[in-house]
């Protein structure tokens, strides 16, 4: 059995965090653009939030969070 190294850790947790994302702005019944502008920021950024290629800040998740009218601890339920 392979032991995770604290990388694969931290990848597999953004991962969780990238699809957590996803799915509150779907269950909101918001598109990227939707979110990205309520948020003020750029679709493309989003997307890639959404897809793990690009890693979030504190404040983006803030305003995330913010935008999609949910506490920032629901990011990691």
């Amino acid at each position: 059995m392979r032991v995770m190294s604290n990388d694969d850790k931290i990848e597999q947790s953004l991962n969780r965090l990238a699809k957590q994302i996803a799915g509150l702005r779907n269950s909101k019944g918001l598109t990227q653009e939707q979110l990205a502008d309520k948020a003020d920021f750029d679709r493309v950024a989003l997307a890639n939030i959404e897809t793990g290629k690009r890693r979030p800040t504190v404040t983006t998740l803030l305003k995330l969070a913010e935008s999609l009218c949910i506490n920032p601890a629901d990011f990691f339920k």
